[in-house]
């Protein structure tokens, strides 16, 4: 038997472990959810605020008093007449770091929801989720965006109402969100900061469940729409002869056309809003009442009764329609920004 020698021995190529490979790669991909959520977040926050502070007016008006705004166009017009159109944008510096945290926090924790459904063995990772299990990710994103959302909509929602004569007679100017923190802490303490939090959950809950679930179906109906209108360049290339859609064909993984793109985000928007906006009245009201001065905070439950009461099934959706109409275009453009990053720019 020959001796073997050093210069017969060919070393191993190095070699990267699968799973170094796999960690970095799941990491830089959270790491671009968080930095293409937030500046989508943003974009979209400028477009939806002054319509948001119209909501918050409408949803904030007091049981015992007459209704001070007939409708979102009235509200329009006296806040612009008393404010002019930047009193619409007050307060808008916390909800943008709050747009920035929202949005990449959604983006984040859906991919958190995906992963745990790979990693629990439910689905194959080399198969697309079906739309189950989209709906059920963006619930589990919503669930855990909902802790940060509230203490930002809170500070938001004090600074947009109104500003109204004290009783010195005197008008003051609008709090900042440093004063609005330090009068929450003063009188409630941490906990404060997460009143409203119930209300906020079961939004953020079902409404990123049908925010992520119906941008997924449209695009989806999309896809199937575009693969039996586009025609095969030849019968003998075609690996699907019944000319049957396949979410592994490269039409499926094709960029959507503009509109496309914008018409499955705004239907995201508008399915977000419209199915649970009764909680957000509820949360509105609950944050936008004042605190200390001997005020007894309602809880979640005695609060929507008490609108229920006053107004109806009618009083629980007051600012819905606005609220409906702005969430289109600014959804739109969050999901059209977050996939054109994503789509171009890669982390490393």
């Amino acid at each position: 038997m020959a001796a073997t020698t050093t210069a017969d021995v060919t070393p191993a190529p190095k070699t990267t472990p699968v799973f170094t490979v796999k960690g970095h790669e799941a990491l830089m991909d959270a790491v671009e959810d968080i930095v293409f959520g937030s500046i989508a977040g943003v974009a979209g926050k400028y477009i939806e605020y002054p319509f948001d502070t119209v909501k918050v007016r409408l949803q904030s008006q007091p049981d015992h008093l007459p209704l001070r705004y007939t409708g979102p166009l009235d509200c329009f017009r006296q806040s612009i007449r008393s404010d002019g159109v930047l009193g619409l944008y007050r307060g808008i510096s916390a909800p943008l770091v709050g747009a920035a945290l929202e949005t990449s926090s959604l983006f984040f924790w859906e991919r958190v929801g995906r992963e745990s459904l790979f990693a629990a063995g439910l689905y194959d990772r080399e198969k697309p989720l079906p739309l189950s299990a989209l709906w059920l990710t963006g619930a589990i994103s919503g669930a855990f965006t909902s802790l940060v959302l509230t203490p930002v909509e809170l500070v938001k929602c004090k600074i947009q109402v109104p500003i109204s004569a004290s009783t010195d007679g005197m008008i003051h100017r609008a709090p900042t969100p440093l004063a609005v923190i330090r009068e929450v802490f003063r009188h409630q303490g941490l906990r404060g900061f997460w009143n409203g939090q119930l209300g906020t959950l079961i939004r953020e809950t079902g409404g990123c469940a049908a925010w992520f679930g119906s941008k997924e179906t449209v695009t989806l109906l999309f896809r199937h729409l575009n693969s039996r209108s586009t025609p095969l360049s030849s019968p003998s290339a075609n690996p699907n002869p019944q000319n049957l859609p396949t979410v592994s064909s490269e039409l499926d993984l094709a960029p959507l056309p503009l509109w496309q793109q914008a018409l499955a985000g705004a239907s995201a928007g508008m399915s977000y809003n419209f199915l649970f906006f009764p909680a957000d009245t509820i949360k509105s009201r609950m944050q936008t009442m004042a605190v200390g001065n001997g005020e007894v905070q309602k809880k979640f439950w005695n609060e929507g009764l008490a609108i229920y009461r006053a107004y109806g099934l009618r009083g629980l959706y007051r600012g819905c329609g606005i609220t409906v109409a702005r969430s289109a275009p600014s959804s739109a453009f969050i999901f059209i920004i977050f996939d054109a990053l994503k789509g171009k720019f890669h982390l490393s």
